[in-house]
């Protein structure tokens, strides 16, 4: 059985796909790769991938007012409480697509019936090969809402791409919301990458709250771990009460941003950065159990 890990933080900037891509480059094996970052995926910048096909993604509908039926009451206008319809000079009505939620009130008191909701295309759905294995990620449109129904899109997409692999790697988005739910739903385990700083401590309790309610295991990595190391101490202890494993404590190091730069995993890098996440990368297979087939 494929095992499928998710590298996710509770806060943006931590350094949460610059590990994944780490990951991807040193783990042995048979790897596929999902970016469900839908919002921002950034995975693609560091894998290098070589894009096959896009898939459209239809999610949330959006009204649409027929002209030729409108009789110009501005009801709709008046009734919409995301000033997404307006007039034009001209007198006819119109919907702004990104300011539309679907919430069908304009529907509701048109009295001639002349607002539809149909499809929209919030974005799409993209599947490439990369050196390591195939990768899929999505580019959500601006505007667009239901990413966690997006995030679902790309891990069903990446699970018939990952076919006959060992190890389904994922860079999840960040924060506890509808994407991260949808990542986490399914899966083996999560890596939660966090930063030493009151904010990111924050966020990694949050995470830990919503995540414990998955059957998932659990590991820790803490970024730029020697910058504050009162607040790396206070995660330390926060994880040792949870029972979760802090796996890796990453030093600041410059090469990671020239490595970013250059788009390349740090890992193909020399450096005191590379190669704690080379120690990761060992601990994280031995938590697993991961031997690839």
């Amino acid at each position: 059985m494929m095992l499928q890990v998710a590298v996710i933080s509770g806060k943006g900037g931590t350094g949460k796909t610059v590990v994944t891509a780490a990951l991807a480059d040193i783990l042995p094996g048979k790897l596929a790769f999902a970016d469900c970052d839908v919002e921002a995926a950034n995975l693609a910048l560091l894998l290098s991938p070589r894009e096959k096909r896009r898939i459209p993604f239809f999610g949330m509908k959006k009204a649409v007012i027929r002209e030729e039926t409108c009789v110009v009451c501005g009801l709709c206008k008046a009734a919409c409480r995301f000033n997404a319809i307006y007039q034009e000079p001209g007198g006819a009505y119109r919907v702004d697509p990104v300011r539309c939620e679907g919430c069908a009130v304009c529907m509701g008191v048109c009295p001639e019936r002349a607002i539809s909701l149909l499809e929209h295309q919030g974005g799409e759905v993209v599947t490439a090969d990369s050196d390591r294995g195939p990768l899929v990620y999505a580019e959500l449109r601006p505007g667009s809402g239901n990413s966690g129904l997006l995030v679902h899109e790309v891990k069903k997409e990446a699970l018939k791409e990952s076919e006959g692999r060992d190890l389904l790697l994922i860079d999840g988005p960040p924060g506890i919301g509808c994407p991260v739910i949808s990542t986490m739903s399914g899966i083996s385990a999560i890596v939660i990458v966090t930063e030493p700083g009151i904010a990111a401590l924050h966020d990694l309790r949050r995470l830990v709250t919503v995540s414990s309610g998955f059957s998932l295991l659990h590991w820790v990595v803490i970024n730029r771990a020697d910058l504050h190391h009162g607040y790396t101490g206070e995660i330390e202890l926060f994880c040792a009460e949870k029972g979760i494993p802090v796996i890796g404590k990453i030093p600041f190091d410059p090469a990671v941003m020239l490595a970013v730069r250059d788009g390349v995993p740090v890992t193909r890098r020399d450096c005191a950065a590379s190669r704690e996440l080379a120690g990761i990368g060992k601990r994280l297979a031995e938590g697993l159990s991961y031997v690839p087939g």
